[in-house]
């Protein structure tokens, strides 16, 4: 209850709306600059970002795997990335580190990226459409293994 009686909100202040998943989302788009798929290949390949897959493994199976990307479970994405961290992957060498998060349609992907610069990691971003969004544009993927 706040001093006024009235129930506290998710915000904490009494009376105001808590933000659904869609304006959260636009907050979080609103700071930083989101990749296209063809963008992130590019960078890539020249060794200019690191792809990170967060798609659940029935998909990653269902679908395939972009080639040269890491496959991070969304639930361990923080303790391999964070480069401070005893649980860090070889690849997660440094705050300056250009972190591109791979969902399967590009939403949960924001909320990992904005995740990712809580930790200091100011050049994570998302893809844009996600996995669907790389295959749509024809760029590589490969099937997953079992």
């Amino acid at each position: 209850m706040s001093d006024t009686g009235g129930p506290l909100t998710a915000t904490g202040t009494a009376g105001e709306r808590p933000p659904g998943i869609d304006e959260v989302l636009a907050r979080v788009r609103a700071g930083y600059r989101r990749i296209e798929a063809r963008e992130a290949h590019k960078a890539a390949l020249v060794g200019d970002a690191l792809l990170v897959d967060i798609r659940y493994a029935a998909l990653r199976e269902r679908d395939g795997l972009i080639p040269g990307a890491v496959v991070v479970e969304r639930n361990e994405l923080e303790w391999r990335l964070d480069p401070q961290g005893s649980h860090r992957l070889p690849e997660a060498t440094g705050h300056d580190l250009r972190i591109v998060v791979i969902c399967n349609e590009g939403y949960a992907s924001s909320l990992a990226a904005a995740s990712l610069h809580q930790l200091g990691l100011h050049r994570a971003t998302d893809l844009v459409g996600g996995f669907q969004a790389w295959r749509a544009e024809g760029l590589p993927v490969e099937p997953a293994t079992a």
